[in-house]
């Protein structure tokens, strides 16, 4: 005579084991579900913003450095200690734009600023008024063509060449004075890597 197991259930795996009701089954599922949404679905949403992030911050870096021409706002705080470049406060219309190659590195600035500021300026790079030569256009026709910096000849017009020895940068500095008060103030600073 053949033993006959005990009726297991549609639903029992094992045999001696009670059948599992539906309920506790349909639980048992959606929480293994949401268990496996959040250990994969999670991190793919993660990937996907963070590739997004980072598309876009690439996108901000490349119209960044592939411009022509100044950019609005301050050069960074690495970027002014780097080329010897103190902007004095109060400044305004502050502006830059940084070239690199194998050869030589420059920032170009520009700003305005108070009698007070371009004194402030003039210290920081070890220079004073006495230096500033009336009539010198200190930066070339190829930073200009760069920049777009057009200078009149007029007795406005002074500016110096700051030499320093390497690796420290040379500026060349043009300074508008036709306004005495709020003098405008243009800067080359170029390094040699």
């Amino acid at each position: 005579m053949t033993a006959s197991l005990p009726h297991q259930g549609p639903w029992s795996d094992e045999p001696g084991r009670p059948a599992e009701d539906r309920r506790h089954m349909i639980r048992r599922r959606s929480l293994t579900l949401l268990i496996i949404v959040l250990l994969i679905g999670i991190p793919a949403g993660y990937l996907v913003i963070s590739a997004n992030q980072s598309r876009d911050s690439g996108k901000d870096k490349e119209a960044k450095y592939s411009a022509t021409g100044l950019t609005a706002g301050w050069p960074s705080k690495l970027q002014r200690r780097i080329y010897q470049v103190p902007v004095p406060h109060p400044a305004w219309h502050v502006a830059y734009y940084e070239t690199n190659n194998w050869k030589t590195s420059r920032l170009y600035t520009q700003f305005e600023t108070n009698a007070a500021g371009l004194d402030a300026y003039l210290t920081g790079l070890g220079v004073t008024r006495k230096d500033l030569k009336q009539g010198d256009v200190a930066i070339g026709a190829r930073d200009r063509k760069i920049t777009g910096w057009k200078f009149a000849t007029t007795d406005s017009w002074y500016g110096f060449v700051h030499r320093q020895k390497n690796p420290a940068p040379t500026h060349d500095v043009v300074v508008d004075l036709s306004n005495p008060a709020y003098p405008w103030v243009y800067v080359v600073s170029r390094t040699v890597p």
